[in-house]
């Protein structure tokens, strides 16, 4: 913090790395190896859609860009009870990476639109053999990941949010503040 900021009292908001995306693939080896997880497959990046005809030709770029491709992924624009917009893709489980690059398509070229303050996350679920199911979820606006782990209606299983918190606490940038562990209940893939 610089001595403006400190004699003022502002500070300057966390930039966004979206290239932390990338460390997924790497993060999905140790939570199988460590702790039986494994990628669903599905991955999705929330937004609140601006009006207008300018984010809605954005969207639909989006989507062109990612099914345009030859091994186009299948996916999915919904929206949900609070009013933000689920941009969700399906690959196949065993591909992290183009999940994770899908994502980052999305992301970037809604910030590069101008959109960026409109966007709130990205989730990327996980699974066990015994189906218990978590997301790792990146805060757009935090810069950092937070482990989401629903296990019923409107409940938390905190105890593998932290056990998956704390195994990749050296491969990625984790939320400390545990007040922006949102619940993102009906998420994509969850």
């Amino acid at each position: 913090m610089g001595l403006w900021q400190a004699i003022t009292g502002r500070t300057r908001p966390k930039q966004a790395d979206l290239d932390a995306l990338f460390l997924i693939p790497s993060a999905a080896i140790t939570l199988q190896t460590a702790i039986g997880l494994t990628p669903t497959g599905v991955g999705s990046v929330c937004y609140r859609a601006a009006a207008g005809a300018g984010f809605a030709d954005t969207q639909q770029d989006v989507v062109a860009l990612i099914t345009g491709a030859v091994d186009a992924p299948e996916v999915a624009v919904t929206g949900d009870e609070f009013g933000f917009t689920w941009l969700t893709v399906h690959r196949e489980a065993s591909d992290v990476g183009g999940l994770c690059t899908d994502l980052h398509a999305v992301n970037t070229t809604l910030e590069a639109e101008g959109f960026g303050p409109s966007l709130l996350c990205s989730l990327v679920p996980f699974a066990d053999s015994s189906g218990r199911r978590v997301g790792l979820v990146y805060l757009y606006k935090q810069a950092s990941f937070y482990p989401f782990a629903p296990s019923g209606p409107q409940q938390r299983d905190n105890l593998l949010e932290i056990q998956v918190r704390d195994t990749l606490a050296a491969e990625i940038p984790i939320e400390q503040d545990l007040s922006r562990w949102l619940a993102l209940w009906g998420a994509p893939g969850l």
